[in-house]
């Protein structure tokens, strides 16, 4: 079976390694970029994506890459804490949760990617057509050396929010659909705040603050490098730049008077090594994603706000179950409708929640419902509401760890 994926981020890179354990070794990834470069943040790979790559034998390599959060704690803008849980192992899972850089992770992805498939990388290639053939499909790249033709048995997009081969199938589908808030991400390195191994969230719907630890705490400067994401409310229409650096006094302006006896929010923005700014966007869900022999992966399908800090860990979702069906299946067709089946319902779902929140929820209630702040929570919201929309959220993303625990593996084989 040839197969050819439009894509070398997370999710493609992560979908050719899954081939490749199912016994699918004629695959080539196809990527826009010249070049394969650690570009982005941090970002959180939940329980049920450290599964998945574990089952990929890439385990050690990725854990290596970062540090292992205990907890999620949420506080509303006055640092008071609404809810606490722990993460990973101290919650019950088999697996844990990584806090890791994206672009570390997908260098690492790149190389075994080459180690075990060898130079199925090209870079320079944008998807430009797609020309659909009863036995397969026939896209077109285009290079500095003119167009390329590559004929396919099977064409998967995994070519992220501005998705070629998604605009090819659905030319009406027009722009990312901006919430009205804006993200400015970042790193610095700072003294440890609350035990050093918890994610925070601090804020509400209209501002909110994020940080969690990237690395171990360094002895000789008594300081570890952290992630953090600050989102604010704008007015007007998002800027056209998508990537762009910004200066970090104005942001840390905008956090004046957050300054916690746990975390000094804006003095962390002032300190980062660079920041960069966004628009936060998603995608209105799809009727299918499968057309001929074509389907889409991860963002291409699904792109949704990063509330509930799952983007990267459903791109690796997508990618093991459509390796497994596309191994499985008694033929393509049956593999992609089935893939479909078991991915589309359930990201369409998180695509909702996460337009109201997700598990972040507990913060906007606090603040509609004690907006200057509160004496205990519990006044404010029950115990047994903040412990429903947090299982809520991690039932439907599939990893509520009775649920991810017990679930069979998405491998092929004796492997599996």
């Amino acid at each position: 079976m040839r197969i050819a994926i439009a894509g070398a981020g997370i999710g493609g890179l992560a979908l050719a390694l899954s081939l490749e354990a199912a016994g699918l070794r004629e695959v080539v990834v196809y990527e826009r970029s010249r070049e394969i470069r650690p570009l982005g943040v941090g970002i959180n790979l939940l329980p049920h994506a450290v599964r998945e790559l574990d089952e990929l034998r890439l385990g050690s390599r990725i854990r290596e890459l970062g540090v292992e959060p205990e907890a999620l704690s949420y506080f509303n803008r006055h640092g008071q804490e609404i809810w606490s849980e722990p993460r990973g192992l101290a919650a019950g899972y088999r697996w844990p949760q990584l806090s890791v850089h994206r672009g570390r992770l997908q260098l690492v992805l790149y190389e075994v990617v080459r180690e075990r498939l060898g130079d199925v990388v090209r870079t320079g290639h944008r998807l430009s057509a797609v020309r659909d053939r009863p036995d397969g499909v026939t896209a077109t790249f285009d290079t500095v050396d003119g167009p390329v033709d590559v004929d396919a048995d099977v064409l998967i997009g995994a070519d992220g929010i501005h998705s070629a081969l998604r605009a090819l199938r659905y030319p009406e589908d027009g722009a990312p659909v901006w919430s009205g808030l804006t993200l400015w991400r970042g790193t610095a390195r700072v003294a440890p705040f609350l035990d050093g191994r918890t994610m925070i969230m601090a804020g509400d719907g209209e501002q909110k603050f994020v940080a969690y630890p990237l690395e171990p705490l360094d002895p000789a400067t008594g300081t570890q490098r952290v992630n953090f994401i600050a989102e604010r409310r704008v007015a007007g229409s998002p800027d056209a730049d998508w990537n762009r650096a910004v200066a970090p006094a104005p942001i840390a302006e905008l956090f004046r008077g957050w300054s916690f006896d746990w975390l000094d929010v804006p003095g962390v923005i002032a300190g980062a090594e660079e920041i960069l700014e966004y628009p936060m966007v998603d995608r209105d869900a799809l009727p299918r994603w499968s057309i001929g022999r074509t389907t889409l992966i991860a963002d291409a399908a699904h792109a949704m706000y990063p509330n509930g800090s799952n983007g990267g860990s459903q791109a690796i979702l997508d990618a093991r179950t459509l390796a497994h069906h596309l191994a499985t299946a008694a033929t393509i067709e049956d593999a992609l409708q089935r893939y479909e089946k078991d991915r589309r319902p359930v990201t369409a779902k998180l695509l909702e929640m996460t337009r109201q929140t997700g598990p972040e929820r507990v913060m906007q209630l606090a603040h509609e419902r004690a907006p200057g702040g509160f004496a205990d929570i519990h006044d404010v919201i029950p115990a047994a509401e903040l412990e429903e929309i947090a299982a809520s959220y991690k039932r439907a993303a599939g990893f509520h760890p009775e649920q991810l625990n017990a679930r069979s593996s998405l491998g092929v084989g004796a492997g599996a």
